[in-house]
């Protein structure tokens, strides 16, 4: 197994953080992963907000409807899309998955929050228009060593061969 397929194979999302600081390094190699995520034409239309001071991260998850434990984290990138590209969204997702590899390669755990007051965020944070806000990630050392499954359906049932419906097989006929 590549080192690549284990990083995808055994990456957890964790809410919880230790209080051990991340490097100011891990932190631009983890932006620098979301910067060479591909888009859409190239257009590299995303832009990354770094949230790490203490007062602004407990600030983003009382903006938060579904992200409080962002406080908890020891650093948050808000992810904006230019909404006048029609995949600005798919864009935004491969650049958060490399983000989130990136830093479960480093050791640093991570978890994504899509629930938050949008006026307020865009208000706080000066986004300008077309920037649409893709939602925030929160990431940290974990409080422990994280052991898990993932708990995932068999490949049978999400994948299809040909067309929708016709499962695909394991085994080639």
């Amino acid at each position: 197994m590549s080192s690549v397929t284990n990083v995808i194979r055994t990456k957890l999302d964790v809410r919880t953080f230790s209080p051990k600081e991340v490097s100011w390094e891990d932190k631009l190699a983890i932006l620098d992963a979301a910067r060479m995520a591909g888009s859409g034409m190239n257009s590299q239309h995303w832009r990354f907000i770094l949230i790490d001071k203490k007062e602004d991260l407990q600030k983003l998850a009382d903006i938060s409807l579904t992200g409080r434990w962002v406080s908890g984290s020891n650093f948050a990138v808000v992810v904006l899309t230019d909404s006048r590209y029609a995949w600005h969204l798919l864009d935004a997702g491969r650049a958060i998955t490399n983000m989130m590899l990136e830093a479960w390669s480093r050791g640093i755990v991570s978890c994504i929050c899509t629930g938050y007051n949008e006026e307020a965020l865009r208000s706080w944070l000066k986004i300008p228009q077309p920037y649409a806000i893709a939602g925030f990630i929160g990431f940290g050392y974990p409080v422990k060593r994280i052991i898990g499954k993932k708990n995932r359906l068999p490949l049978e049932q999400v994948a299809f061969h040909g067309k929708f419906g016709e499962p695909i097989k394991r085994q080639r006929s």
